[in-house]
């Protein structure tokens, strides 16, 4: 009888629930969304119900013509740096107030007048912000001190999943490092950022590797979800760590870049990339004791979906009347512009930005345009603006590993002309993988394997993925980039000041 793994990613915009066999082939995949709230300007929440919710409905779509009995484990992969309060019976106290909420400014403030922002950074491999689970935690204690009072555990997305499935209350590594307030160096809660904070320790679960077996599923939630009772529950990771091990980084030096609506460049170390000047981050891998350097940009395929969506209206109507695609349309003429964009430069900061300048200030700026400049110049300068960011990245983690390739996946990864983009700027070459968009999910399907012994051991995730191209760079464009890239940060920090001042308009 074939042997099956169920993964469970819970993204911002809903759950997927996705079916594989032991042998790495995707059989079959289904969404079920939920509503997130948006309010008082950086609030956002989401009711975790609608998460319980949405595993069920999707695992009895999964499961239909399945025998329960097949699937050898479920396991998940899950939206990060967030603050769920439950209390002692795992009963919600309050929204889950999820990654993208910011309203915890006056609480990262607090953690930085305890602990220097160097120290803590080397502590957590994260700087202290108000996107992390502990600048939200203290804002609960502040604000609503009788939720706060009554909290008997933070979890996270699947970590709340996992206790509706199994009764029991843990978190994983990945997941802890998420929360600004686990020691990397230690794999363990920091007793020094959470006395200086005042937060005790007790709130925080147990924290396990992602492949340990946190429990069996519940006769309830099995008969909720249409699975088995008894079915081995998988603890997991938090999605960027199970997109790591997705995208097939699971060895020291693999690197992959994660070409989506935001993009990351991350790799896997035996040891924290420290950045003097803390442009990137490190998450706890799924591996116990290795870790995963990363550096997120705000817009990469967000910055090419607003191109699209702005300076190629004629494209997109173009498209409508004759049929055929406008990414087509859109790749062939930047494919027909020389490295350079004929002198026209953009910064991608449509967002502000994380990764590598850490400003939310920083704004989307096209810089050089003359009378001769054309539309696909302007085009083709988006892509190579967001490239040159990323570059910065790959830089950084370039000080602490040997990269000789880089990974890539997302919806961008469709595109050639990206990928040669990618090639030429890097001066590495782009291996494209044979999933673009199941990394998170595929990372989870080899937890729960490896978690039942269906898998040996992470290295297994080649089952499921493998480069199924190569762009190699062209030298001559690689050295013009080389060069660019120089302007590129002197353009940045030239603009700097008057970003500030456009902030205060």
């Amino acid at each position: 009888m074939t042997k099956y793994l169920v993964a469970h990613d819970l993204g911002t915009s809903g759950n997927k629930a996705t079916l594989f066999t032991v042998d790495g082939e995707l059989i079959k995949s289904t969404v079920s969304s939920y509503d997130t709230n948006y309010f008082n300007a950086n609030f956002v929440e989401q009711d975790p119900s609608d998460w319980w919710q949405a595993v069920c409905d999707s695992s009895r779509q999964l499961m239909e013509g399945i025998d329960p009995q097949a699937v050898a484990a479920v396991s998940f992969s899950g939206q990060m740096m967030g603050t769920l309060c439950v209390d002692k019976d795992g009963t919600p106290l309050r929204p889950h107030i999820i990654w993208a909420d910011m309203r915890a400014v006056k609480e990262q403030e607090e953690i930085l007048s305890k602990i220097d922002a160097w120290d803590f950074y080397r502590m957590t491999g994260h700087r202290a912000s108000a996107s992390y689970s502990l600048a939200k935690l203290l804002w609960v204690k502040n604000n609503e001190p009788d939720v706060y009072a009554k909290t008997a555990k933070v979890l996270h997305a699947k970590d709340y999943i996992v206790f509706k499935m199994t009764g029991k209350f843990m978190t994983d590594y990945s997941d802890a490092s998420g929360t600004n307030a686990f020691d990397l160096n230690k794999f363990e809660w920091s007793s020094e950022i959470l006395d200086a904070v005042g937060v005790d320790m007790d709130l925080f679960p147990e924290a396990v590797e992602s492949i340990h077996v946190a429990g069996e599923m519940t006769t309830q939630a099995a008969n909720e979800c249409g699975m088995a009772p008894g079915t081995p529950v998988v603890m997991g990771a938090g999605d960027g760590i199970a997109a790591c091990v997705g995208a097939g980084s699971v060895k020291e030096g693999i690197t992959y870049n994660c070409l989506g609506s935001s993009s990351w460049i991350a790799t896997t170390t035996k040891e924290p990339i420290y950045d003097d000047k803390m442009r990137t981050f490190t998450w706890a891998h799924m591996t116990k004791g290795m870790v995963s350097p990363c550096g997120t940009m705000q817009t990469a395929g967000a910055a090419y979906a607003w191109m699209k969506k702005e300076l190629c209206k004629y494209e997109g109507l173009k498209t409508e009347m004759d049929g055929g695609s406008a990414y087509d349309l859109i790749n062939a003429q930047i494919d027909a512009v020389p490295a350079g964009s004929n002198g026209v430069f953009f910064l991608p900061y449509l967002l502000g930005e994380r990764s590598p300048r850490w400003n939310p200030n920083a704004r989307g700026t096209f810089l050089g345009l003359k009378m001769e400049n054309t539309h696909a110049d302007m085009l083709r300068s988006v892509v190579e603006g967001f490239a040159m960011n990323l570059r910065l990245i790959l830089d950084v983690m370039k000080t602490g590993v040997d990269v000789k390739e880089v990974i890539v996946l997302g919806g961008l990864a469709k595109s050639d002309e990206v990928l040669q983009i990618l090639a030429d700027v890097f001066g590495l070459d782009i291996l494209p993988l044979n999933y673009l968009e199941e990394a998170s999910s595929i990372g989870a399907a080899v937890a729960a394997g490896v978690g039942v012994g269906a898998l040996s051991d992470i290295g297994e995730v080649s089952r499921f993925v493998r480069p199924v191209g190569r762009f190699s760079p062209n030298e001559q464009n690689n050295i013009y980039y080389q060069k660019a890239l120089k302007l590129f940060n002197k353009a940045y920090d030239s603009l700097v000041e008057v970003y500030d001042e456009m902030a205060k308009l």
